[in-house]
């Protein structure tokens, strides 16, 4: 250490030299040592760099350095993250993975290999040929499952999502295109047709009964009343002449 140690230092140090740089660092900054060419600088920072992890004595905090193999570490056995070539597995970097793992080269971690699963298979399809379910005697019919794992790397790939069969049905025409509905139609016209005959003709029965009815009114009020024929059996009763 240089003699020259001054008291008044920038950066975080609590005592320095023109040399060396910072001797000790402020309370909970780090110390660390970078070389510049052929020259160590001690300097204090708030976290350690890339490549080092940090200690806390009662003294002095301090950086390490990592592994060669390290990246970032949390203490020099345990890696956080490993440099290039290099894949991540409980703490420590290694060139290949281990049995039943594989090599994830997006994270570059060592992961659990994933197997293909699928769902169950769906109902089989209306028996179809060329799109359509009528004018045929034999066709095919499909079924599908979905996808609901996608393998890893050395999983197992997925089997086939879609099976087809041959079908046989009750050969049946099909309707031409649009007949169906003009048939529909038709029905349709007919029916409102068909009531509204029936509404004219209870309408008009309606107007007859009641010009009928009307009529008879308008005789009983023209006519004359008759007159009551006398009584014949009163005319022709005897006379008591007894005295």
């Amino acid at each position: 250490v240089h003699p020259n140690v001054s008291q008044g230092c920038q950066g975080g140090c609590a005592t320095c030299s023109d040399y060396n740089g910072c001797l000790s660092c402020k309370p909970r900054l780090f110390f660390v040592l970078e070389r510049i060419g052929m020259k160590q600088i001690g300097v204090c920072l708030s976290s350690c760099p890339s490549g080092y992890y940090g200690t806390r004595y009662p003294d002095i905090n301090k950086c390490a350095k990592c592994k060669a193999d390290c990246d970032t570490c949390f203490t020099r056995n345990f890696c956080t993250k490993c440099k290039s070539g290099f894949y991540l597995y409980s703490g420590k970097c290694l060139e290949k993975c281990p049995d039943g793992l594989e090599a994830n080269n997006h994270t570059m971690e060592c992961t659990s290999i994933v197997h293909c699963e699928t769902s169950e298979w769906s109902p089989w399809s209306p028996c179809m040929k060329k799109g359509k379910t009528c004018g045929f005697k034999r066709g095919n019919e499909v079924r599908v499952r979905e996808i609901v794992q996608h393998p890893s790397t050395r999983g197992n790939p997925c089997p086939a999502t879609s099976e087809s069969r041959k079908c046989i049905v009750q050969r049946k025409r099909c309707q031409k295109e649009g007949k169906g509905k003009k048939n529909r139609e038709e029905k349709r016209k007919k029916s409102n047709k068909d009531e509204s005959k029936e509404t004219r003709q209870e309408s008009k029965g309606r107007a007859a009964r009641r010009q009928n009815r009307e009529q008879r009114e308008n005789n009983n009020k023209t006519q004359p009343k008759k007159r009551k024929a006398p009584n014949k059996e009163q005319d022709l009763a005897p006379v008591d002449t007894a005295h």
